[in-house]
């Protein structure tokens, strides 16, 4: 995304979006986002009409292991996608203005603030991903990516709706011995990843690894291995 504009937080504090100044190892996720085209992320493309417009949050930070990414696991009793693990995200809201605008980075910074009581102000939003679709929820989804340029704790807010919030180091996703195929009963089928003591696959998985890809990350790895779904237990 060129240029910088400003949009407001959960708190009015204003959120710069701009790829300035981001750490040389994010620079190509940057790249990746300017230039990716929707196709290249997922076969899943919103329909022409309808759709519950939602966003989440790909935030990426710094740790003890080095390029790290946020994620939760959902709460087992929600009725959707319960027990998954996820990027903080949710759908948007009247006064998160419009979808097509900065609506999604609104409603992503919420959704964070709200799932795992991250300061928004310590977040660089840098760019945004073309709009997906997931069709069991009907969600049309703006991926938001962030820099945590300044972390705060993060813990779960409400444990109805978020169980546990935990952070995996870009280099266990990029481990070629921790990838494989998800196979849901349903006949789906999609890459996962087996970190931080369970299953990541889905939407979130599929974002990741065509992050992972585009950005020149990947790691040559056995796309016939397939997981089920307990296999991070």
């Amino acid at each position: 995304m060129s240029g910088a504009s400003s949009v407001c937080g959960t708190n009015g504090t204003p959120v710069g979006v701009s790829a300035d100044g981001l750490p040389r190892w994010l620079r190509p996720v940057a790249e990746a986002a300017r230039t990716v085209a929707p196709r290249q992320l997922s076969r899943f493309l919103p329909p022409s009409s309808g759709g519950r417009p939602s966003a989440v949050l790909v935030l990426f930070g710094e740790g003890p292991a080095g390029p790290e990414l946020l994620l939760l696991e959902r709460a087992s009793s929600l009725r959707q996608h319960a027990g998954q693990p996820s990027f903080p995200g949710g759908g948007l809201e009247p006064q998160d203005g419009d979808p097509a605008g900065e609506g999604p980075v609104r409603a992503a910074l919420r959704e964070a603030w709200e799932e795992t009581g991250l300061d928004p102000a310590g977040v660089r939003v840098f760019g945004t991903l073309p709009r997906l679709y997931i069709p069991v929820s009907d969600f049309v989804v703006s991926p938001v990516l962030g820099w945590w340029r300044e972390p705060t704790p993060v813990a779960p807010v409400d444990p109805a709706e978020t169980a546990r919030v935990f952070t995996v180091p870009v280099a266990e996703l990029t481990d070629p011995e921790r990838r494989g195929i998800a196979v849901h009963p349903s006949g789906y089928r999609g890459p996962c990843f087996q970190v931080g003591g369970t299953l990541v696959w889905g939407f979130t998985a599929g974002v990741i690894d065509r992050l992972l890809h585009y950005a020149g990350w990947e790691q040559p790895w056995d796309k016939d291995r397939e997981l089920p779904l307990d296999a991070g237990s």
